[in-house]
C-alpha cells in the first residue's frame, strides 16, 4: 500500500511479455473473371487462330498465359509472335500482357503450318497461369473448337 493513500500498488515486472498483438491476416488473392475469345480456321494445312483475352474484374491482372493444346503436331521451326513462346510440339503458350478489370488485351493472331494437310484440327483454349487471381466464372476461359478444313473461321 502506498504510504496514507490506502491503495495497493502493484509491482511492474521488467520481464512481462507485451500485450498480444493480432497477425496481419493473410493476403487474400484479387478476384478476376477472364476470359478468352477468338476464332480457328484450317485450309491446305495453314491453321490461323486469332485470340483476345478479357478481364471482367472486379479486379486487374498484371498478366496472364493463355494456353493452346492442338490436336495436331505442328511444323517444328516456326516463327510465333513475341509474346507467345512453343510448350511443345502441340502448344503454344502466349501472353496477354495487363488486364484491367473491365479492359482487354491486344488480340494475337498465329498463322501454323500443320503438316499433311489434316481434315480438321481441335484446339484447346485454357488459361495456364493468371497470376494467382481467383475466378469464379473459369467456363468462358476454357475452349474446345473443332475446325474442319474448309477455311471457315470456327468463332469461340
Amino acid at each position: 500500500m502506498g504510504a496514507g493513500s490506502g491503495t495497493a500498488v502493484a509491482p511492474v515486472s521488467a520481464s512481462a511479455p507485451p500485450p498480444a498483438s493480432n497477425p496481419a491476416p493473410a493476403p487474400i488473392a484479387p478476384e478476376a473473371d477472364l476470359a478468352h475469345h477468338g476464332q480457328v480456321s484450317l485450309r491446305d494445312g495453314q491453321l490461323h487462330v486469332w485470340i483476345g483475352s478479357e478481364n471482367h474484374g472486379p479486379s486487374g491482372l498484371p498478366d496472364a498465359t493463355v494456353r493452346l493444346d492442338f490436336s495436331v503436331h505442328l511444323a517444328p521451326g516456326q516463327l510465333l509472335p513475341p509474346a507467345c513462346l512453343w510448350g511443345g510440339d502441340r502448344t503454344v503458350l502466349c501472353r496477354t500482357g495487363e488486364l484491367r478489370a473491365g479492359g482487354r488485351a491486344h488480340g494475337t493472331a498465329l498463322d501454323l503450318l500443320a503438316p499433311g494437310a489434316p481434315a480438321e484440327v481441335v484446339v484447346d483454349v485454357d488459361t495456364a497461369w493468371n497470376g494467382g487471381a481467383s475466378d469464379r466464372n473459369p467456363e468462358n476461359d476454357h475452349h474446345r473448337v473443332l475446325a474442319p478444313a474448309t477455311g471457315d473461321p470456327y468463332i469461340f
